[in-house]
């Protein structure tokens, strides 16, 4: 059934207003994806703080239109579903799991990352990036790293000195 006018206004409302409160927003083609697959996808993403709107292209579009990213805006193909979140990384890492587990019905296409434009490959690049505690016990371990070596060594040498 056609949107009216008024509608697809409010539409456009409603992603202008998306779009200025995201810090990041992945463009996601969810072409064969299943209502009740599409319904655990949205539940998943509302839980880790992410939105997720679906909008037809040309109104996407109209609303990016009005927005001033840099870059160039990535080719949107397909059905287009839309990913947002205050966390840069969020957007991306949870649309990334859903493509894993639904291949070839959720893709990523693209983005924007702090006011810019991403390719595809630019926000799967974000998505792999690693949650904060997992850096944080990366970086730990590379502090730690030198320090376990320098007791090794001294163990060594005080079993030396001992025998």
């Amino acid at each position: 059934m056609a949107r009216t006018k008024e509608q697809k206004k409010e539409i456009i409302e409603r992603l202008t207003k998306i779009m200025a409160g995201a810090k990041s927003m992945v463009f996601v083609n969810i072409h064969g994806l299943k209502v009740s697959d599409a319904t655990t996808m949205r539940r998943e993403l509302t839980r880790n703080k992410v939105g997720f709107f679906v909008a037809k292209k040309s109104l996407t579009g109209l609303a990016l239109a009005s927005k001033k990213y840099e870059g160039v805006i990535p080719t949107l193909v397909g059905e287009l579903g839309l990913a947002y979140g205050e966390d840069l990384i969020a957007p991306a890492r949870g649309v990334y799991e859903f493509q894993k587990k639904f291949k070839d019905r959720v893709n990523i296409v693209g983005g924007v990352f702090e006011s810019k434009y991403m390719s595809k490959e630019e926000m799967m690049g974000i998505a792999n990036i690693p949650p904060l505690n997992t850096l944080y016990g990366m970086f730990v371990n590379v502090i730690n790293s030198p320090i376990q070596g320098l007791v090794v060594a001294l163990d060594q040498i005080g079993k030396k000195k001992v025998a």
